[in-house]
This record gives structure tokens, sequence and C-alpha cells, in this order.
């Protein structure tokens, strides 16, 4: 009896022990399909947890269900603890999930598993298997897929007889063809290295495959990277290929030197009068087609499927199924087209929308089927198996093209497709911009997702519920109380209606640019997720190009609300910014020395030097590769994709750009006005992410002399020229705070307070006096005195706005929708008369400044003013 008396105990105490040592965080999966794979980033407060293998998930039938988690960040120097984890999945049925951690939580050892083999020997190349399925990209290989196996009978093994597709000939199973004066040049894909990605392991791996483009003619070659995603258990993959365009944009006369707003030096400055010039519109190197191939091994009598969307290409998607029972011998396929394919300008009016997009379903030279949109994928199947494969955004990335050629038996993805006009980047015009005359073309990347499914048996539900979910992934998220209370981005609070007209001024802004992305459209192979800054007279003007962090500004609206159409544009944003917004090339190679001879190091050493401008971005302009600036790239954005979806390029780009800070190739113009404020919020961000020494000493310095040039300048951080970049300045340096606890920090954003509510900028006028909310807020943070909060709550009486008559899906037209913002705006006209850039009919660049970087900080002390975050700090 004692013993069980004592057996009754333990487990009681164990049980009680369980209970205090862990806790709960409910997940919400939004637009959920079941089967779905996710990487959801979930944030922790700092001293939280401390390892990521106390982290299990349940299910809402109360049982453990299996996930992966990776450990992204954490919040050193200042703690051990962690800060950002992926939590990786697959969806059941239901939408709703608890994520249980803490010190007494295990998880289960669940058999799932992924197997696979990296070997980068000459002879060598990569095996996975994920159970039902087996592929291998060979090194000396065709850039692709050389082999995928299907275990069509289920024994476990993979023999001959289960093979699927396979590659093709010439090195083409990824290509990116050339068109110039000489002719068609077609490329040959060469790969020299794959990685494992971080967040591989059991159940989800990434393999990053790094290859380059190689010609016959003089082109300049071509780096790509393939990033291929593996689930165990799954027979299909998700694969993300990125394109570099190194070639001659056009035919001008190219002169020595340098322009002045990018200068290295001062010998030589290009002039920007050289409109003259015809060869500034003239095409040069084009891109004639890009995508991935291989050769499917299918019976003779093969079908096809796809499915179509009916109606107007802004209306709600009517989806129909297209089936048909055998294919000939002519190529079959869907293409996807549009009106502004090297049409710029095309736009639709304030009043109506713009025609002319297109979507064929067609064999050989008979169109079987006509819409204007085409929801982007295909499957082709015999009695016994199949592939599908689709592309993410075919319809918004257009032109795409998904094609079945039966003579070669070929299945072609088209990035680029080779039946349309190519791609060409010529100016459009010789009119300066941003005050130079330049194209910036070369060195542009895009990445595009495909999705690739080896079935057995021809399951059209099935086959359409794996395309749904691939090519517009469920979004999974915690409560929004959930991310502000983690207070990795500050005090900032989540939405809440207690505070109506603050919440509209944000919410009606993040709505109209939705609107106008539809609307305009803003779509297209390199303008997706990428919106304009004016709108003037019933036209917008100039690509944003992510100023100041416009995608960020959106993943903070998605983590204060958990609506994943925020989600899904701040994606769609930071992808397009991290690719076209950038100088990518030339870049010369990491050297990682996994040859044996020596030699290849002093070839790794003879090999072109990288641009001096890798990394940097691109101004907002007409055309996105029309104008470059010293300080213009955000990579917050980024970091916050990467923690929140997993994008690994995120990460990967956003250290291009610290790396070039490291360069300094502008001397102590790089360390003063806002080149300096911006490259702190930046490397603060990176060090966060990376933990890098070589990171964190370089913002030490920068950070320093801030500092040195604030006791030179009264107490202002900023001098007068940039007062609208007191976001920049006080999101850095509060995040510095937060990871270092440095109290020289605290002094310095308390004096810079101080003196914007003494001496507030009205440099830019609204842009550099609204900008100031946050900073009075981190003065009164700080310091404990409601003069600035005060302050903050005064200065932001301008951005309240009353209530719409209508929600933005019942705006029947751009110029209605646009004067009914105006009608609820209370903030000021321009002083002069002029036209008014911060009015709430324009776009997200100068709101960045005045409203989403200052409203959800002003509201989390609206609703907690008693009790100033730093004084309960004092109190712990």
């Amino acid at each position: 009896m004692k013993k069980i008396i004592l057996a009754f105990f333990v487990y009681t105490s164990v049980i009680s022990c369980y209970a205090q040592n862990s806790k709960k965080i409910p997940i919400t999966i939004e637009k959920n399909v079941e089967g779905a794979p996710i990487t959801m980033g979930i944030p922790f407060p700092e001293g939280e947890l401390y390892s990521v293998d106390n982290i299990r998930m349940i299910n809402d039938q109360g049982n453990e269900i299996a996930i992966q988690t990776t450990e992204v960040t954490t919040w050193q120097p200042s703690d051990s603890s962690v800060k950002w984890v992926w939590v990786f999945l697959f969806t059941e049925k239901s939408s709703n999930y608890t994520l249980e951690y803490g010190p007494g939580v295990s998880r289960k050892i669940f058999p799932q598993h992924i197997v696979s083999t990296n070997n980068m020997r000459p002879q060598g190349g990569i095996t996975i298997n994920t159970g039902p399925l087996e592929f291998n990209i060979d090194k000396e290989g065709n850039g692709f897929l050389d082999q995928v196996l299907l275990d069509t009978n289920k024994n476990g093994k993979f023999d001959d007889n289960e093979i699927i597709a396979s590659a093709p000939n010439e090195k083409r199973g990824t290509f990116l063809d050339i068109l110039d004066e000489n002719g068609l040049d077609k490329s040959r894909a060469v790969i020299h290295e794959v990685f494992r990605e971080k967040g591989s392991g059991k159940l989800h791996s990434i393999f990053r495959v790094e290859g380059t483009y190689v010609y016959q003619n003089e082109n300049n070659p071509s780096p790509f990277i393939i990033r291929i995603h593996a689930y165990a258990g799954k027979s299909f993959i998700k694969v993300l290929h990125t394109l570099t365009y190194t070639g001659e944009p056009d035919k001008h006369k190219k002169q020595e030197g340098q322009h002045a707003n990018i200068a290295t030096q001062n010998e030589i400055i290009l002039s920007e009068e050289t409109m003259n010039d015809p060869g500034w519109t003239q095409p040069n190197d084009q891109i004639a087609g890009c995508g991935l191939t291989f050769k499917y091994h299918l019976n003779d009598v093969v079908n096809f499927a796809t499915s179509t969307i009916e109606g107007d290409w802004h209306q709600s998607p009517s989806l129909k199924e297209f089936k048909l029972d055998q294919i000939g011998d002519g190529k079959i396929g869907v293409l996807q087209t549009g009106p502004k394919q090297n049409k710029p300008g095309k736009n639709s009016s304030p009043t109506e929308r713009i025609e002319g997009f297109n979507s064929q379903i067609y064999n050989g030279d008979k169109v079987l089927k006509e819409t204007q949109k085409s929801k982007g994928w295909i499957d082709i199947s015999d009695s016994e198996k199949g592939i599908s494969i689709g592309i993410k955004n075919f319809f918004e990335e257009y032109p795409k093209e998904l094609q079945v050629d039966p003579k070669e038996n070929a299945l072609s993805g088209y990035i680029w497709p080779s039946s349309i006009d190519p791609m060409s980047f010529e100016r459009k015009h010789t009119e300066k911009d941003g005050g130079m005359l330049e194209n910036f073309a070369q060195g542009i990347t895009k990445t595009t997702e495909f999705i690739y499914y080896f079935h057995k048996e021809s399951d059209l539900q099935k086959i359409k519920d794996v395309m749904n979910y691939s090519l517009k992934s469920p979004v999974a998220h915690a409560s929004p109380e959930w991310y502000t209370q983690s207070k990795v981005y500050g005090n900032m609070a989540p939405f809440s209606s207690k505070h109506e007209e603050f919440e509209n001024a944000l919410q009606y802004k993040f709505d109209w640019w939705a609107f106008n992305q539809k609307w305009e459209p803003w779509y297209g192979i390199f303008d997706y997720g990428d919106g304009k800054n004016y709108y003037i007279n019933g036209e917008w003007h100039e690509w944003n190009n992510n100023e100041p962090t416009v995608d960020f500004q959106l993943w903070t609206n998605f983590m204060r609300t958990g609506d994943a159409k925020y989600y899904y544009l701040a994606q769609s944003m930071s992808k397009h910014t991290m690719d076209v917004d950038n100088i990518h090339w030339p870049k010369k190679r990491t050297y990682l020395g996994q040859i044996n001879d020596a030699v290849d190091y002093w070839n790794y050493k003879d090999e072109p030097e990288s641009t001096p401008y890798l990394g940097i971005g691109r101004r907002h302009a007409e055309e996105h590769w029309y104008s470059l600036l010293s300080a213009h790239v955000w990579i917050q954005g980024w970091i916050a994709s990467y923690y929140l979806t997993g994008d690994n390029r995120a990460l990967d780009v956003a250290k291009m750009t610290g790396d070039t800070y490291l360069k300094r190739i502008w001397g102590d113009h790089d360390l003063r006005g806002r080149r300096l404020y911006l490259s702190v919020l930046n490397l603060v961000e990176l060090y966060d992410a990376t933990k890098s020494p070589k990171y964190k000493k370089e913002l030490d310095e920068r950070v320093e002399i801030m500092l040195q040039l604030q006791n030179e300048q009264g107490g202002n951080i900023l001098i007068d020229r940039y007062g609208y970049s007191q976001t920049y300045v006080a999101q850095g340096l509060y995040k510095y705070y937060q990871l270092t606890g440095d109290e020289k920090i605290k002094k310095a954003l308390v004096d810079h307070a101080r003196w914007v509510l003494n001496v507030p900028p009205y440099n830019h006028q609204m842009e550099s006096y609204l900008a100031t909310i946050y900073p009075l807020l981190l003065g009164y943070e700080f310091s404990g005195n409601e003069v600035y909060l005060n302050e903050a709550k005064k200065r932001a009486e301008y951005l309240k706005v009353d209530k719409l008559p209508k929600s933005s899906e019942e705006f029947s037209s751009q110029k209605e929708y646009s004067e009914a913002l105006l009608e609820i705006s209370n903030l000021p006209k321009d002083e002069g008369g002029r036209f008014t850039n911060w009015e709430t009919n324009q776009g997200l660049r100068v709101f960045g400044w005045t409203h989403a970087n200052n409203i959800p900080y002003l509201l989390y002390w609206m609703e907690n003013e008693s009790e100033p975050e730093q004084l309960s700090k004092n109190q712990q």
C-alpha cells in the first residue's frame, strides 16, 4: 500500500511539475488544406525558452503531431534564450493547434524521415529519399533533376522500372537563353556545389544548388541558384529557381568613370548629358527563354489536365476543370501573357481597368481554351502514374508557360517563355531619373517558385489539393498578442478597435495599396510585389523599391492583425525587393576549400573581383533599374521574412548588403547622414540574425560615430537635412540597446527625444515632423516623463481618420476610392500649395515615416502609459 501511495505521489508530482514547466500558444492556420507543408516563425520573449527541443505541437484532438524545430536566433548578447524558432509541420483537417513549450516539454520521436547523401566530388552529386520518392542531381549532370524514381509498388525500394523522370540532353535541365545581334545563344548549365540549408531536418530538408549558365558566344556567364525542398513521406518537391541577368541591357556608348550619386572616387565622374546617344533605347542582350525541364517516363497513352479561371482577370476566381484523355504529337500546354510585357506605361485608368490578359490552353497550333487568367498548373498521367507541375504567381508574374512536348517526352516550366517575344532591358527614354541617366539592369535577379508532384494514381482532387496549398500556401500564425508581447520589435500594440481613428489610418492605407495592386495592376515578372509612390491627377508615379522598409510595414501589420492577406503582400514585396531592387552581379564566389588540390585557391584568387556596388539598392524611379543611390537598401523586412517564413534567400541577400558596408566604399560619406542612420538599422538586424562578430564590430563603430556626432549637434542625433530619418535612428538604436543593454544608448535616445520635443524638424514638412512620434515615445519609455507621451499624442492628432463609408472591396473604381480617402483625412496641406506626398491617397513611401513606424508604438503607450517599460525593468 505504501508503494502505491508513493507511486501516486511521484506521478502527481511529475504531472504538477510538467504543468508548471509548460506553456501554451494557440496556433491558427488560415486557408488550410490538409497535408500542406508549413514553416512558421515564432518569436519568444527574452528568458522564456532556452532550447527548441522543449517544443511540441498538439492538434485539436489533443494528440501530438510530428514537427521539426530550428533555432533561428537568440537574444544574445543580452541573454542566451531563444528569440526566433522555425516550426515545420504538415497540416491536418483542423485549422487550430496548440504549441506547448517549456523545460518540462519533450517531443515524441516519429518514424517519418528523409534520407539523403551529399557528395560533391567531381563524379558525385546528391541523392534524396523521402520514402515514396527518390531523386538525384549529379554534379556533372544536366543542371536540374537527373533521375526521379517513384515507389509505385510500395515495397520501399526503387527499381529501374520505377523511373518517372530523367534529365534532358546537353546540360539543359535548366536554361537561360540569350538573344542579341549575333542570334540565339543557348545556355548550358554547370553545377558547382550543393549545400544543405538551415532549416533542414527529418521532416523537411532544403538543398541549395549553385551553378552557372555558360554560353558559346561572348555572353557573360550567369550564376543560378536552385533551392529544392523535400518532405518526408511525400512525393512532391518545391523548387525555387533564382536567375541572374548578366547581359548588356542596351547599346549605349560605355564611358569610363562613375556617377556622382554613387561615386567611390572623384577623378572620373560620368556626364549625365548623354541623351543624344540612341543606344540607350536599343536592346542588346535579351532573355529569349528561361526555365526548368526534364524527360517524363510514362506509358504511350497520356492524358492531360489543368484548371481554368473563368471571367475577367480582376474578378474572384471561378475554377473549371479541363481534361484531355489523350495528348497527340503536338506540344500541349498553358501560356499566360499580359498587357505590359516590355511595354511600360500601360495601366488602368482611374475609372476603367486595363484589358489585355490572355491565357491559352493549346495543342500544337490549335487553341483548345482561351480565358484571361490561369491557375498555373498542369498534370500528365498514364493509367498508373503521373506528374503535376505548377508555378506560384503564374498570373501575377506573367508571362509564364507550362508545356508538354510528346515528341521529346519533355515537361517544361518556363520562367520566361521561349514562345513569345524576348524580355529586353533597354531604356524606354533618355530622361534623367533621380538625376541620373543610366541602365542598371545588369545584376538583377528573379526567384520563381515551382511545385513538382510525382504521383501513383491519377486522383484529380488530390492533385488539385497539392497544387492549391503549394501555389498559395496556408498561413500559420500565433495570436497578434503573442507577437507584440514577445518584444522582438519593441513595444508594439496588437490590432484593436479601441482606438479606431488610428487603426483606420493604418489599415485603410494598406488596403488602398492592395486595391491598387489589383487595379493598375502592379503585376509582371519584375514588378509583382512592388507598388508606386505618388498618385497625381489619377496616375501613379515611381516604383517604390522598398523605401522606407515597405515590406517591414506589411510584416508588422501581419503580426499585429493575424490577417493572411498582409502576409501575402509582405512576402511578395520582400521577394521582389531582395531580387529586383538590388545589385547581385558581378559577384566573386566565396572560397570554401571543398577541392583537395591547392591550386583551387590560386584559381579562385585569379577570378574577377565583385562589383563595388554589390548589395546596394535601387532608388525609387520610373523603372526599377534606372537609378541607384548610396543609401537606398532596407534589409529589415528581409530579415522579418527570414524569421517568419523560413526564407533562406532573404538572409543571403541581407548578408551581401552587410558585407558591402564592411568595405566602406564611399569613405566618410558612408558614415554620415542618412547613410549612417540607415546602416545602423540594417546592421543591427543583420547582427541579430547572424550573431556574426564582423557585423557587430562594424555596428559598434557606426553607433559610436552616431553618438559622437550627437554630442556635436546639441543632443540631436540627426542633421536637419534628414529629419524624416527619425525611425532609422530610433529603431536601430533601440534594438541595439535591447541586445547590449548599453546605458549610453538609453541616454542618447532620451537626449534626442528632448531635442525633437523642443526643436521639431520641419524640413520635408510632415515627413519629418510626424516621424518624431516614435522618438518621443522612446523618451517617455526611458525617462517616465509624461511630457514626451503627451507631445507624441498631440502630434499624432494629424494621423486620425474617420471611418470610410464602405470596405475596400466595395469601391467601384480607383477614382471613387481615392476621393473617399481624401474626405476622411486630417493631414495638413503643403505650406507652399504644392503636391502633398503624405496625403492619405498616396503610396507607402512617406507613409512609413509618418504613420507605419509610429502608430503601433503610440497605441502601446496609450494603453500602458501608467507604467513605462523602463520603469518596470528597473523594479525587477
